[in-house]
């Protein structure tokens, strides 16, 4: 039964609960108008208690707000609102804050393929494949088992090559690097199912392999003027350009991918040795960046002036309560989107503006100097330096110097 508080104690308790968990002092204010709306909009309708009915009523009335709030994402225009209303409910269910990371539902299994598709999440995880990994195998997988399901296959035991034939004609609008990928997690799915006694065949066999030449894309990059005009637009005077400013200068000057740099802890830095030495998320490789001098002193003024007093490990954490790493889905794109549109800096429609691309300008600019593939691949983390020569179709100079004079030819010939 719900423990029923009156809607200005029930509020009072919260605002006090967020003052324990250290959020802003901005923070509580904001929440603290929005609980006042919501009391003052229950006094003039006479409701003394909370509710979830209440809630809803109240979304609806005020923000134009028909969602489901637990459960769907809201409308940026009623995310202060929602997120108050939730509060409430939340509080008034558990006594406790909860923060709802998740606004979408998760991937619901078929109930007929829960306890296979279980073992195979186990296997991934025993053969320690990276976290973001086995999420884009996944998701590639489900698509396969959601075309089982609409087939009305009851059984992995009911699949045949006729079934896996008629799906990989129906993935065949997608791009050519996309059917690759979906072919090997098929291939992969179905000889685990073999292996382990799921089926009596071996259907991996029956998947089609694509025949194909390997034609890498050609990486986005920043001209260095431009790197720098985005630095420059930082604010370095407040904790977010501070932090900001640290993962940039990470990024441009060492490399470093984004899954790392979230992944950094407070003791993968040496400050005697002056390096950074990690063990990278996509290779499982330990690698060792040195501590440059701008990017020491940007982590220095990080670590003195921005980063939250806490218990957390990570060294980018974030700077509102709870104080904790970034989550597992986040790319960090809103910081270079944030400040390229400082700097005024245009990007072509098409082009690939992430933090990766600056990896893409490091390399670049390395190639251009006369660097080796061989030391920028050990630099970039590279496992395969076919991955570090796409490179070399950025660099129009070189290219241009490799280029033939016909004219020249004709007189030698």
């Amino acid at each position: 039964m719900e423990k029923r508080k009156p809607i200005e104690v029930l509020a009072a308790e919260v605002i006090e609960k967020l003052k324990q968990m250290n959020y802003t002092y901005n923070t509580i204010c904001g929440f603290r108008a929005s609980f006042n709306r919501i009391c003052a909009f229950a006094r003039g309708r006479d409701e003394l208690y909370f509710s979830e009915k209440f809630g809803k009523e109240y979304l609806k009335e005020k923000y134009g707000c028909i969602t489901d709030y637990y459960l769907e994402v809201f409308p940026p225009k009623a995310k202060q609102a929602i997120r108050s209303i939730r509060l409430l409910g939340d509080y008034q269910l558990h006594s406790v804050v909860i923060r709802r990371i998740v606004k979408r539902k998760g991937y619901v299994k078929p109930p007929q393929f829960e306890e296979v598709l279980t073992a195979y999440e186990k296997e991934c995880e025993n053969n320690e494949y990276s976290r973001r990994g086995m999420r884009t195998r996944l998701q590639r997988l489900f698509f396969f088992v959601d075309y089982l399901s609409l087939r009305k296959v009851k059984d992995v035991g009911e699949i045949t090559p006729e079934i896996i034939s008629d799906y990989v004609k129906s993935i065949c609008p997608n791009h050519e690097k996309s059917i690759a990928s979906i072919l090997t997690t098929l291939r992969v799915f179905l000889r685990f199912l073999y292996l382990n006694g799921y089926t009596e065949k071996d259907l991996s066999l029956w998947v089609p392999k694509q025949n194909r030449y390997y034609y890498p894309t050609i990486p986005s990059t920043w001209e260095p003027v431009e790197v720098k005009r985005m630095l420059d637009a930082v604010d370095r005077g407040s904790p977010l350009g501070k932090r900001d400013y640290a993962i940039l200068l990470l990024v441009v000057k060492l490399g470093i991918r984004v899954g790392d740099i979230k992944a950094l802890k407070l003791s993968d830095l040496n400050w005697i040795a002056k390096t950074i030495t990690i063990t990278q998320e996509k290779t499982k490789i330990e690698v060792t960046y040195p501590i440059l001098h701008d990017v020491g002193w940007a982590l220095i003024d990080y670590l003195r002036n921005a980063r939250p007093v806490c218990e957390a490990q990570h060294l980018f954490i974030r700077l509102h309560a709870p104080f904790e790493a970034f989550g597992e889905n986040a790319n960090l794109h809103n910081i270079i989107t944030k400040y390229t549109r400082l700097a005024g800096i245009t990007v072509p429609r098409g082009k690939r503006h992430g933090l990766h691309s600056l990896r893409h300008s490091l390399a670049s600019t390395l190639l251009e100097q006369g660097v080796s593939l061989a030391v920028i691949s050990e630099l970039l983390g590279h496992v395969d330096s076919r991955s570090t020569s796409v490179y070399l179709h950025t660099d129009l100079n070189g290219l241009k110097a490799c280029a033939l004079d016909p004219e020249e030819v004709f007189r030698n010939a």
